[in-house]
């Protein structure tokens, strides 16, 4: 390795009194277990040396290697660009200063909401918004996406354990946007003959991978927040603009002013539940959503936010007129008054009551590119009205 580095140092005319102002930067490590095991070298031998690793399906890579540096390596999760993050790579800067504004102004709701819709349809893979950056060409983009899923498709394969499980993941692959937002079965899933257990190693290496994800219900009205893994999971992809890709909607989309409208209403809400996810950076959390499952009735809310001692529940709805019925049985049953709607509309906050018990609450109506700010924006509902 001393040998590797003063090569490394030579080839780029960087002397020893320069190395605390270098910085090595190792990309695709998962190709290289031993490269994982010898960052401890860079830590405990040369700690004036700035070392960043980089990788994709790292948790697959992990387990091959043999003596891994506890307590020498921390941990930063990267996830396609979230739309603030979009915003700035865009250069829409006034627009990214508007969004961060609480509440936001009315006057940006139609900048915001259009700059939105572009990357909703797109996505927030950096390879492609830089493309869309140069030409701002949406037709121009396949040959990107196709890429990047069919590279992911080749990665995965990799750390299956056999040629059945390599099948199971491909079909997975082929398969799993026509579920988006969707709750599934593992057996036979997307009409195959595949049995639950193989279907459930499958999901587990494409989790791992965070290609494909399980986001798992809670019962919960109140925190903490229990996923419940008994009960049927949605699945979340790593990023719409590759859903959208596959579904082939993103011309559809063009035409929309609703995006809720698009695809049976399932790509607004896996976007925001991708942002916050995106949100996570030093720690990996999926945020829930909220069943009730009762023989005579059920019901399911799109996500709950967990906010000091409350859980709020948050509606992703099309128009303003939506009903609201699972949010009612979450309110109903729910300690605290207060309610979050998602949707196209601008910014407002009401009082409404529920529609059997006649409980009082306090409704958030939120615009769905607010998705980065749900968070802040819940701080200051609760703590403001």
């Amino acid at each position: 390795m001393s040998t590797l580095l003063d090569a490394l140092f030579l080839a780029n005319n960087i002397s020893s009194d320069e190395q605390s102002d270098t910085l090595l930067f190792i990309d695709e490590i998962q190709e290289s277990p031993e490269a994982i095991s010898l960052l401890r070298y860079f830590y405990e031998d040369l700690p004036e040396l700035h070392v960043i690793a980089a990788g994709s399906l790292l948790e697959h890579a992990l387990r091959k290697v043999k003596s891994f540096p506890v307590g020498r390596v921390q941990y930063l999760y990267l996830h396609p660009l979230n739309f603030a993050e979009y915003l700035e790579a865009t250069g829409n800067t006034s627009a990214l200063e508007q969004l961060q504004k609480i509440p936001v102004p009315y006057f940006a709701h139609q900048t915001l909401k259009k700059l939105f819709h572009d990357y909703a349809i797109i996505g927030g893979m950096p390879e492609v918004v830089s493309s869309y950056i140069q030409n701002q060409n949406v037709a121009d983009l396949p040959v990107f996406y196709e890429s990047i899923w069919s590279a992911y498709k080749d990665d995965v394969e990799k750390y299956s354990r056999n040629s059945t499980d390599a099948k199971v993941i491909r079909h997975i692959m082929d398969t799993a946007h026509n579920y988006v937002d969707q709750r599934i079965k593992f057996q036979h899933f997307g009409n195959s003959n595949y049995r639950s257990r193989e279907v459930g190693e499958a999901m587990k290496n494409l989790s791992d991978a965070r290609i494909i994800q399980l986001i798992y219900p809670t019962t919960d009205l109140a925190p903490p927040l229990k996923a419940d893994f008994k009960k049927s999971p949605r699945l979340q992809f790593l990023d719409t603009g590759l859903v959208n890709y596959e579904l082939n909607i993103q011309a559809d989309m063009l035409a929309m002013d609703d995006l809720n409208n698009s695809y049976k209403g399932a790509i607004i809400p896996h976007i925001i539940t991708q942002e916050l996810i995106s949100l996570n950076t030093i720690n990996y959390h999926k945020p829930n959503f909220w069943v009730r499952e009762k023989s005579q009735s059920s019901s399911e809310v799109d996500l709950v936010i967990p906010h000091k001692e409350k859980a709020i529940p948050v509606e992703i709805k099309s128009g303003k007129t939506g009903t609201l019925k699972s949010l009612h049985q979450f309110i109903e049953r729910s300690e605290h008054n207060y309610a979050v709607r998602v949707y196209a509309g601008k910014f407002s906050i009401e009082e409404h009551e529920t529609a059997i018990n006649k409980k009082p609450y306090i409704l958030m109506n939120m615009p769905y590119y607010l998705g980065t700010q749900l968070n802040e924006y819940i701080h200051y509902f609760v703590e403001n009205h």
